[in-house]
């Protein structure tokens, strides 16, 4: 197939990218390349790589590059609480805005699967796993702009969005934001963190199982399209005591305090089923312990701060 990605050299999008090269498929990235990363410099010997320096936003940019391509992936977007608080009209604007153009200028024969974030849950019931079906009630910029976005790609006939748990793992663009990673960084280099509302739960998933979940979506588009699904290890709907709990099992040295007063400024509360993406046949590789163990293989080498996402 011939595939666009839009940000394709994010922290998703730099695992993706090869990826989907390496089984054959054409891949056009179009990225601004704000982080000024150069994650997709092992992608440029394929000579069914094209990439394109502009903004997700612009019509005269975008609109050349969907004329040729059979799947859209948008991955494009401001992501995390404090990037989004901090510009919020880059927020809408590309978050929701320029996926509202990918889907009108696209054709009814043209794919997309789209990326969104079971963040859009908000605040879930306690002890109440939250489908497919349960109301969105999003409490940050992010997730209202991901939610509005999931809408506009769903009416189309030929679409699949995936809700994607917090993501971990190791990524060419990297990211120490995330809340898997930021915690083992902490535990290697600083060996201590302190938790705001430890209690607070959400689920995981790595890295390489979100390309996974893609490349599954690929696959098996006819059968799965017009509906959304949750992305996630379904035996990881934790607290973050409950993740400090599991990351001082692999580093001993690791102590973590809940702090007595003080908030998270990210309020997501929630566990997530994933029984939907399981009964198309997927499933996850990539447990918590095993990309805790990459993650600290990878933190051994990594020691700068660079790449956190503001």
């Amino acid at each position: 197939m011939n595939i666009l990605i839009t940000g394709g050299a994010g922290y998703i999008g730099s695992v993706l990218t090869p990826t989907l090269l390496a089984f054959g498929h054409e891949v056009t990235v179009l990225d601004n390349f704000y982080f000024g990363q150069n994650s997709l410099m092992d992608c440029c010997q394929y000579d069914t790589f094209q990439v394109v320096r502009g903004d997700t936003r612009d019509e005269a940019v975008v609109k050349p590059l969907l004329a040729k391509a059979d799947l859209i992936v948008p991955l494009a977007a401001l992501v995390g609480v404090p990037l989004c608080n901090q510009d919020q009209v880059g927020t809408q604007t590309t978050n929701f805005e320029a996926i509202a153009m990918i889907c009108r200028l696209a054709s009814k024969s043209q794919r997309i699967i789209m990326p969104v974030t079971n963040s859009g849950y908000g605040v879930g019931e306690k002890g109440k796993f939250c489908t497919e079906d349960t109301p969105l009630r999003p409490i940050s910029t992010y997730g209202i702009t991901k939610v509005k976005a999931e809408e506009v790609v769903l009416q189309r006939e030929n679409s699949i969005s995936f809700r994607l748990a917090t993501v971990f793992g190791l990524s060419p663009r990297m990211r120490l934001d995330l809340l898997v990673n930021d915690f083992v960084y902490r535990a290697v280099h600083d060996r201590a963190a302190l938790i705001f509302e430890g209690h607070f739960k959400r689920n995981y998933i790595h890295i390489r199982d979100v390309v996974r979940v893609f490349v599954h979506g690929i696959n098996n588009f006819d059968q799965m399209k017009g509906r959304p699904y949750n992305a996630g290890l379904e035996e990881a709907n934790l607290s973050k005591l409950e993740l400090c709990a599991v990351i001082k099992k692999h580093l001993p040295k690791f102590v973590y305090v809940e702090a007595p007063i003080g908030e998270d400024p990210d309020k997501r509360d929630y566990i997530v089923s994933n029984q939907r993406l399981l009964g198309t046949g997927f499933k996850t590789e990539w447990g918590l312990d095993r990309g805790i163990v990459e993650l600290i293989k990878g933190f051994t080498i990594l020691r700068n701060t660079i790449y956190s996402n503001v």
